[in-house]
């Protein structure tokens, strides 16, 4: 065996069926397509989810549910956070910009005070939005809340 003499096995290579080539060749007339219908026209291109007609699958289901478009996610951060932010940078004010630089945020996210923990020392803290008990916790401490705008 050599590479001038290879070929493939018997059985294994087929012609192209020719169709539309007049009556005698068997494949004439309909060109093996059946008569009429969109699958018989040159260009037919299925689409997708289209059921021949009938009611495809998709719109015979109920919608369900609702997305508020005016919704406010929050990044939330609770206060036994606030305490181990303030303890590893050693810091007493907390804002945006200081937690974007240290990549607790992304640009443009908004930020909710939550109250769960506790505060050992006096924080500045001004971000977005802040629950009532955070609101307390913090000022019962000594330290002020400011609202970003």
């Amino acid at each position: 065996m050599e590479l001038h003499n290879l070929k493939p096995a018997k059985g294994a290579v087929h012609n192209s069926k020719r169709v539309g080539r007049g009556e005698g060749s068997g494949n004439g007339d309909t060109a093996t397509r059946g008569h009429k219908g969109a699958k018989s026209r040159s260009g037919f291109k299925n689409k997708r989810n289209f059921e021949g007609g009938q009611m495809p699958l998709q719109m015979r289901l109920p919608k369900r549910g609702f997305k508020n478009r005016n919704r406010k996610d929050y990044n939330t951060f609770n206060l036994f956070e606030l305490a181990a932010i303030a303890e590893k940078y050693d810091v007493t004010e907390i804002d945006l910009p200081f937690l974007k630089e240290h990549r607790y945020i992304q640009k443009g996210e908004l930020v909710k005070i939550l109250g769960n923990g506790e505060l050992d020392k006096a924080l500045t803290v001004e971000v977005h939005a802040f629950s009532k008990s955070a609101k307390d916790a913090i000022e019962a401490q000594g330290g002020t809340v400011k609202i970003h705008e």
